[in-house]
């Protein structure tokens, strides 16, 4: 697969000066292209007594069930970024009432904000991205079925502080990544 840079031939892969990290940098007039983590935003949405999850239309993790959750878009607040990915994959609008935890997954360069929210109505049907969409009682909850560990720690988490009005977040568990 060709790199973002393979076809300047003005580029190259070096330390810059007064850095620490190998970066392209451009030969001609030292600009330097940094590669930065992935910021993921999502939410864990509630309905009463039970938890909206979607089942992936797309890789990865194709068919697993999911939190309603994806990339943050430039200029977009993390709360507006979990509105709108909650609106594109499960087509639900939510009211967010706490930041639940921020998970590190360095092997993917990605930080995950995942928030606490309930549903605004009961309106919720598949995006673009989704397979199905469903409310589930939780011990209905597809645990075998879950596409990633940070599924599995924001729902085990919530589940810690579902009935408090005040926590702090949590990151990620002693035994995750």
């Amino acid at each position: 697969m060709a790199g973002l840079f393979d076809h300047f031939e003005n580029f190259s892969r070096r330390v810059p000066d007064d850095d620490t990290h190998q970066r392209m940098v451009c030969n001609d007039c030292g600009w330097v292209h940094y590669d930065n983590p992935k910021i993921i935003v999502g939410a864990v949405v509630t309905h009463e007594d039970r938890v909206l999850l979607c089942k992936r239309a797309i890789e990865p993790r194709h068919g697993y069930w999911t939190l309603p959750a994806g990339f943050l878009e430039e200029h977009e607040t993390t709360e507006d970024g979990a509105r709108r990915e909650t609106m594109e994959e499960a087509g639900a609008t939510i009211d967010i009432n706490a930041l639940l935890a921020v998970y590190n997954v360095p092997h993917i360069s990605q930080v995950q904000l995942i928030y606490r929210a309930t549903l605004a109505d009961l309106h919720f049907e598949p995006g673009m991205e989704s397979l199905e969409v469903d409310l589930f009682k939780w011990d209905q909850i597809p645990w075998g079925e879950l596409a990633f560990p940070s599924v599995h720690w924001a729902l085990n988490q919530y589940d810690e502080v579902r009935d408090k009005d005040v926590f702090a977040p949590f990151t990620n568990p002693v035994s995750g990544l």
